[in-house]
């Protein structure tokens, strides 16, 4: 990648594809940003860059880049697979960028007090993946038509979004008077048979008709 192109990926400014870090000061955190690139749409983290886009350079970039690929082999499940290149301003300041495909093997997670944690990108921010989200993107990889019966409460979610556009687990829930994992497993068999979406939410996620 030429400095010109590491320019116009930060005129762009952050979003669903791009995250700007100036050093690798916290490399617990930024791994969340990569796990959440590679769960949704893959993208490009640049190191040496700063919030508002100026590509101002890492003196030592190497080192930065040392401590990023440790904290990405160690932390990360399964293993990732990325690449990494570091282009020079100067002599002394580099910024280095990890491009991060959108991975076959999601979803990618790291432990946490031994609980496994997932993170999905939504426009310029990384949440954390509800269940619904994690079992999305675990069967989602697999291309194959998803079969399901159009029953009762597939016409109360189907009315309720007609009626509100949107709709969380919760409230669909009350209103077809479905235990949680079950309002839950109808809700994903759904979103896999690109009849709804989900939009990931930091507190509650919800859901929209496809026609939306």
């Amino acid at each position: 990648m030429t400095l010109q192109e590491i320019n116009k990926l930060a005129q762009q400014g952050e979003g669903l594809k791009i995250e700007f870090k100036k050093k690798a000061a916290f490399p617990d955190k930024i791994v969340k940003e990569i796990i959440a690139m590679a769960n949704t749409e893959g993208g490009n983290l640049l190191i040496g860059v700063d919030d508002d886009g100026t590509v101002s350079g890492q003196r030592f970039i190497e080192e930065e880049v040392f401590v990023m690929q440790k904290a990405i082999r160690e932390q990360i499940k399964p293993e990732l697979v990325y690449e990494v290149e570091v282009v020079k301003l100067n002599p002394k300041k580099g910024v280095a960028v990890f491009s991060i495909p959108r991975s076959l093997d999601r979803p990618h997670f790291i432990l946490e007090n031994n609980r496994k944690r997932a993170f999905v990108r939504v426009a310029d921010r990384s949440i954390q993946a509800s269940r619904e989200m994690w079992e999305i993107l675990r069967r989602g990889k697999q291309s194959k038509d998803m079969v399901f019966t159009y029953g009762e409460k597939e016409t109360i979610l189907m009315k309720a979004l007609a009626e509100h556009e949107k709709v969380t687990l919760r409230e669909f829930q009350h209103l077809a008077k479905l235990p949680r994992f079950l309002a839950s497993k109808t809700l994903v068999r759904l979103v896999l048979a690109n009849v709804i979406q989900i939009v990931p939410q930091e507190k509650e996620d919800y859901y929209l008709s496809k026609e939306s």
